[in-house]
């Protein structure tokens, strides 16, 4: 087999090795997810599983990209309606709480610059930052919110407050996530 076919195979293995890891630490939390557990799934030893990343760490932080690219196949098209997306994947969040787990946890290690997963949550929030301002101001047209407000700021606390709400929800899952970022959103919405 060629060179092309070689590199085509890998790829192919390392979504395969991305999809059953969001499995196994979606069921089984990921404090308890080796990755062991993750070669087992895809009948690799551990050796040969991280053949296919720089690390562990490397690793996580492809799996937080993949729930990402599985979670904007949910997040609409329409700037307007990108806070309501928001709050379905939130609602989403409450049956994965392994990935939950793995998201908390690793958005606080990667604050060092030298992490595996820094670039990933700085590009990430980056652009939720700008899609979700385009989402403000579409609001501020159409008269839904007020223009008084910095569509970047109110952008920047929304997914704040996502994030906050995975961290309290962990802590009490009985936490309803979703409503609570519906409620906020209701509420700017009021403002004259």
């Amino acid at each position: 087999m060629g060179r092309r076919g070689a590199y085509a195979k890998g790829v192919a293995k390392r979504e395969e090795i991305l999809d059953a890891a969001l499995t196994v630490i979606a069921r089984n939390g990921y404090q308890r997810t080796s990755v062991r557990d993750i070669a087992e799934a895809v009948g690799l030893s551990q050796a040969g599983l991280l053949h296919y990343f720089a690390s562990k760490e490397a690793l996580f932080a492809e799996v937080l990209r993949r729930r990402d690219e599985v979670d904007r196949e949910r997040m609409p098209a329409d700037p307007a309606a990108r806070v309501e997306g928001l709050i379905e994947i939130m609602r989403h969040n409450a049956d994965v709480p392994g990935l939950v787990q793995l998201y908390a946890e690793l958005s606080t290690e990667a604050s060092h610059p030298e992490h595996a997963a820094h670039d990933f949550f700085t590009q990430r929030y980056a652009v939720l930052r700008r899609e979700l301002g385009e989402t403000v101001r579409a609001a501020q047209e159409r008269g839904e919110l007020s223009t008084s407000l910095d569509a970047e700021s109110v952008a920047t606390i929304l997914l704040a407050s996502a994030d906050g709400l995975q961290t309290q929800w962990m802590l009490e899952p009985g936490l309803d996530m979703a409503a609570r970022l519906e409620h906020l959103w209701a509420a700017l919405c009021r403002v004259p």
